[in-house]
C-alpha cells in the first residue's frame, strides 16, 4: 500500500497588517485596515485580529469598514516589505523541502513526505517552521497538516491566529462528511447556493451525489467535487506553479467618462503590468482590459499579438483599438483593469495561428 503523502499548508496571519505592526509599534493591539482609505472607493486589503472584532473583513468597502469601526487605524500596502517578509519565510520552507508552492505572498503547500527533519513527523515540521517564521520574522503563521492539499489547507484555517491542525488518514473522510459545503476549499457562493438548491448541504450529502448527477450540473467540476468529498486530491505540489495571468487594476475616486482620460490610466496600467511581467522573467502575448461601469456591469476586451507585448512596442493603438470596441460613451466608468496573459520565456520562439500586428 502506497504511503500518505505528507503536506503541511501555510498560512500567515493577517500578513499586511501584522507586518505593518510588526514595523510600526504605535499599531500594534489596535484595529488596523490595510487598504483604501476612508472616504474612498477602496476596499480592504488585510485587516489585524482587532479590527475584525468589529466585523471587518477583507474585500469590505473601506467606507463600510470606517462605518464599523471609525476608530481604526488605515494605512496604505506597502507591498515592498510584505514582498521582503514573504521571501524571508520562502527561504526557511527551502530549509525543509524543495517541494513547496507558493500561492501568494502570504501562503504556500509543502510536501514534506520525504523530508528527515524533525524524525520526519510532519507536525513537528510544521511547529518548527512556525517557531523559525517568528523567530526570522516577528510573524506568526497558522500550519495545516494532512495527506492532501485540500484538507491540508481546510486545517490551517481551523486554529488562526497562530495555529497548528491534524487531520490524519483516518480521520478525514470522517471530517469531510461533517464539513459544510461552503467551507469546502474552492466552492464559492454562487456554488454554494447551487448545491444548497440540489439538497448538498454538507460533505455526506455531496458523497451520495452520482458521478453523473455532478457532472450534469457542475461540469468538469462534477469529478473533482466526485473526489474530495471521499478525501481523494492527489494534485502534486508544484515547485514550478506556473504563472497564467498579471494583472492590475485601480478605482477611480470619481467615475471617468473622458475617452482620452481613460486610454492614460489604461497606458499606467499596462505599465506597471509590464514591470511585474519583467520582474518574473515572463514576456505576454495577449493583453485584456477590464472596464467596470457606474452601474457595476463589467466587460473585457483582449487581443493577441504575433510578438511579445514590450515597453519598447508602441501598445497606444492597441488600447486605442480595444477601448474603441467597449461603450465607453454611454456610461462612465468606476474600474479599469488591465491583464497580461499567454505568458512565456522571452526567448521562447512561441508560434500563435491567429494574431494582428501593430507597429
Amino acid at each position: 500500500m502506497e504511503a500518505a503523502r505528507k503536506i503541511i499548508h501555510i498560512d500567515m496571519d493577517a500578513f499586511f497588517a501584522a507586518v505593518e505592526q510588526r514595523d510600526f509599534p504605535q499599531y500594534r493591539n489596535k484595529p488596523l485596515i490595510v487598504g483604501g482609505l476612508p472616504g474612498s472607493r477602496g476596499v480592504v486589503s488585510t485587516c489585524s485580529y482587532e479590527a475584525r472584532q468589529y466585523g471587518i473583513h477583507s474585500a469590505m468597502p473601506s467606507t463600510t469598514a470606517h462605518r464599523l469601526c471609525p476608530h481604526a487605524i488605515f494605512v496604505k500596502p506597502r507591498f515592498e516589505a510584505y514582498r521582503d517578509a514573504s521571501n524571508s519565510i520562502r527561504k526557511i520552507f527551502a530549509d525543509y523541502t524543495d517541494l513547496f508552492e507558493p500561492l501568494s505572498l502570504d501562503e504556500a503547500y509543502l510536501d514534506v513526505s520525504q523530508c528527515n527533519r524533525c524524525k520526519g513527523s510532519a507536525t513537528l515540521i510544521a511547529k518548527d517552521i512556525k517557531a523559525k517564521i517568528k523567530q526570522q520574522t516577528g510573524l506568526t503563521a497558522s500550519a495545516g497538516v494532512s495527506y492532501n492539499k485540500f484538507l491540508a489547507k481546510i486545517a490551517s484555517d481551523l486554529d488562526k491566529p497562530d495555529g497548528l491542525y491534524l487531520i490524519t488518514p483516518d480521520d478525514g473522510p470522517g471530517f469531510i462528511e461533517t464539513l459544510p459545503i461552503g467551507k469546502f476549499h474552492g466552492i464559492g457562493k454562487a456554488t454554494e447556493k447551487k448545491m444548497h438548491d440540489l439538497g448538498i448541504l454538507t460533505g455526506a450529502d455531496l458523497k451520495t451525489m452520482p458521478l453523473a448527477s455532478l457532472q450534469d450540473s457542475f461540469g468538469k467540476a462534477g469529478l473533482h467535487y466526485y473526489h474530495i468529498c471521499r478525501g481523494i486530491d492527489n494534485r502534486p505540489v508544484n515547485h514550478q506553479r506556473i504563472t497564467k495571468s498579471i494583472g492590475v487594476e485601480v478605482t477611480f475616486q470619481e467615475d471617468l467618462d473622458n475617452r482620452e482620460t481613460l486610454l492614460i490610466q489604461l497606458q499606467n496600467l499596462l505599465s506597471k503590468a509590464l514591470g511585474k511581467a519583467k520582474e518574473k522573467k515572463l514576456a505576454a502575448y495577449t493583453l485584456t482590459i477590464k472596464i467596470k461601469y457606474s452601474d457595476f456591469v463589467q466587460i473585457t476586451r483582449s487581443r493577441t499579438l504575433s510578438k511579445a507585448i514590450t515597453e519598447n512596442l508602441n501598445t497606444l493603438p492597441l488600447l486605442d483599438d480595444l477601448l474603441k470596441t467597449a461603450p465607453t460613451d454611454r456610461r462612465k466608468v468606476r474600474l479599469l483593469g488591465v491583464a497580461l496573459s499567454s505568458l512565456a520565456s522571452p526567448n521562447s520562439n512561441r508560434q500563435i495561428d491567429l494574431f494582428e500586428q501593430f507597429q
